[in-house]
């Protein structure tokens, strides 16, 4: 597993670092082996990747979640192995920063979890288990929302607003499906998810409950226009999204009426 750092005026190659040498996770044919994005922070850059072992039966493409570090200059500051993972659509996990940590979901076909880690040691800084052993892979937004700093991510069967510093729970809509992969999406009134598989939805969600609220804080919902992977923008009083058939609409973000 390669990571490539180039200077952005010139495109001129700066440092390339083999960050692990393992085996090639099998993968869903629309997945890659690169489907990680690297964060910064502007001292640091982290990686997320897989290291296979297939040294369980039990497991599909059974592996280590690797979080690694590096500085500017190419030089590597930690790497640490912080949880298994396993699916049959291979791996695709993107860090993101909150502070001083480093969140990465790890939602798979396991003892899924999302967590936390110290951004200067790579040290576990606290580890939330996730309801359901399901595959999914979106990363995760932060936004402050009523007084409250919400990590807003879709996955394990339910749409959940964790609070980063500890990993605690905000609120949580069940389903309305099992798999996911495109980010939320937020527009300072509504949070907007759409997945996924088997069945597709798209939601429009007030942020600003606390514990379940299935029944009373989803203000739309439709199965029109849904896109699986693709993740939606959110412009003004327009909801939009690509669906992976090809199809572009167009929604007023308010209501849900399709334009």
């Amino acid at each position: 597993r390669i990571l490539l750092c180039f200077d952005r005026r010139s495109g001129a190659l700066r440092w390339k670092r083999t960050t692990l040498q393992a085996p090639r996770e099998k993968m869903h044919r629309l997945n890659s082996h690169a489907s990680g994005t690297p964060v910064t922070d502007g001292q640091i850059v982290v990686a997320c990747l897989l290291e296979p072992d297939f040294g369980s039966r039990t497991e599909i493409t059974p592996g280590n979640l690797v979080v690694v570090a590096y500085d500017l200059n190419g030089d590597r500051q930690w790497i640490v192995r912080p949880g298994r993972f396993a699916s049959t659509h291979g791996f695709c996990s993107s860090p993101i920063f909150f502070k001083n940590l480093v969140i990465v979901n790890g939602d798979h076909d396991g003892d899924s979890y999302i967590i936390a880690l110290d951004k200067n040691t790579g040290r576990t800084v606290w580890k939330t288990p996730r309801a359901q052993m399901t595959r999914s892979y979106v990363t995760p937004i932060i936004r402050e929302i009523d007084g409250r700093t919400q990590m807003l991510f879709s996955g394990s069967k339910c749409v959940v607003s964790l609070d980063p510093h500890d990993g605690t729970r905000h609120w949580i809509v069940d389903g309305p499906t099992e798999q996911f992969v495109a980010s939320l999406v937020y527009d300072g009134n509504l949070v907007f998810m759409t997945a996924g598989f088997p069945e597709h939805h798209i939601q429009a969600i007030r942020p600003d409950g606390s514990g379940n609220v299935t029944d009373t804080h989803v203000v739309w919902h439709t199965t029109r226009g849904c896109s699986y992977v693709p993740s939606p923008i959110v412009e003004g009083k327009h909801f939009l999204v690509a669906a992976d058939n090809g199809i572009v609409s167009c929604f007023e973000a308010r209501s849900g009426k399709q334009y």
